[in-house]
């Protein structure tokens, strides 16, 4: 049975109409979970932050009652932690002045489910239509948390079911629960959030729930970007200090014919060549040096 949702929630900073938060939408991201869309999709904050033409809009799907808690938090019900996640996640979208956030409250069970995420779905088509953003951040299929996967395979078929011409125009898998270090050059997008790193910090100490629970995600979210930056090339000094990698899912809403499935494998296929291809010809690489 489909998941419906009284508890869904929108916040908007600025406190314009509804309409026009959606409209001035141009760099969207669709996260699992609050905190995702500030770990995954912060080139899209920074991009926008400050900018009068650009404006980020977030959508975060799950309910947040699952989550781990010791401490303060160690006896908190789920319907309170759930009241502390929302909060949390607005005092995000206040700080990083985004156009508006939208909390759908869907449970992580009936976003997993492929028989209970059609709502899920009704829910992000009627989101990407109203706002029609140039570009979209989420999860990416190589993911290791079922939820996010589950709100990949969600976002997908909602991108894929609104007419071409009002498609994202680029549309990225981002990392956070497995890192895209591995994916072949030709993959993968390295994506600067090297900009407004007081920002970022700010976000990530937004979610107090997650750090008190035992999990400083903020921390190691900042520590991965740096060593993308670092361990990008082997030949030259850093550009940038941070880097968040990306898979381009782009083509996955150009071509509704790509199967999903040859798209994630032709990855994986690149990423095996890279590794074996030093054992199969050690000769051709033998002065190879870092």
């Amino acid at each position: 049975m489909s998941q419906t949702n009284i508890a869904a929630k929108r916040f908007i900073p600025d406190n314009v109409v509804p309409a026009e938060a959606y409209a001035r939408c141009s760099h969207l991201g669709i996260g699992a979970h609050q905190d995702d869309l500030e770990f995954m999709a912060f080139h899209g904050i920074s991009s926008c932050y400050g900018q009068d033409a650009l404006w980020f809009g977030g959508v975060t799907c799950s309910d947040g009652g699952g989550s781990a808690r010791t401490g303060r938090y160690a006896d908190y019900t789920d319907e309170a932690m759930k009241a502390v996640r929302v909060e949390e996640q607005e005092k995000a979208a206040a700080l990083g002045e985004y156009s508006f956030v939208e909390q759908l409250g869907f449970t992580s069970a009936s976003i997993k489910d492929p028989a209970s995420r059609t709502a899920l779905v009704d829910k992000l088509e009627t989101i990407l239509l109203t706002t029609q953003p140039e570009v979209l951040y989420t999860h990416n299929p190589a993911d290791r948390h079922a939820t996010h996967i589950g709100v990949f395979l969600a976002c997908l078929e909602a991108v894929r079911r609104i007419p071409p011409y009002s498609r994202p125009k680029k549309i990225y898998g981002c990392e956070v629960w497995r890192d895209l270090d591995w994916l072949d050059p030709v993959d993968k997008v390295a994506l600067d959030v090297s900009g407004h790193p007081e920002l970022a910090e700010q976000l990530h100490a937004c979610f107090d729930s997650q750090i008190a629970g035992g999990k400083n995600y903020g921390k190691a979210v900042i520590g991965r970007w740096t060593a993308n930056a670092t361990f990008l090339d082997s030949h030259s000094v850093d550009a940038v200090n941070r880097l968040t990698y990306a898979i381009d899912l782009t083509p996955l809403a150009e071509d509704d014919e790509l199967d999903l499935h040859e798209f994630v494998a032709s990855k994986l296929d690149r990423f095996r060549e890279d590794v074996l291809k030093y054992f199969e010809t050690p000769d051709e690489n033998a002065g190879d040096t870092n």
